[in-house]
């Protein structure tokens, strides 16, 4: 199972999209600040995330949302 995910810093300015495996574990990486492109501005919390049985569809799912119109979709749907 893969899992693309939204976090969102404490200051709610910020927001990361990824993918991963396990969900809690990369949370925990990302706000003990070994993710250097989220480092900065810890904490993080989860603001969304889905559930892929495909791989192949998480990734173009995380790609969308890594793009303009993706970015305007999740700060509109999710």
């Amino acid at each position: 199972m893969k899992f693309v995910y939204i976090l969102q810093s404490d200051d709610a300015e910020h927001f990361y999209v990824g993918l991963t495996d396990d969900i809690s574990r990369r949370l925990e990486k990302h706000n003990a600040g070994e993710v250097p492109h989220t480092s900065k501005f810890r904490p993080w919390h989860i603001k969304t995330y889905v559930a892929f049985a495909d791989a192949r569809q998480a990734v173009a799912f995380e790609r969308y949302l890594k793009s303009a119109s993706g970015r305007a979709f999740a700060k509109k749907r999710l």
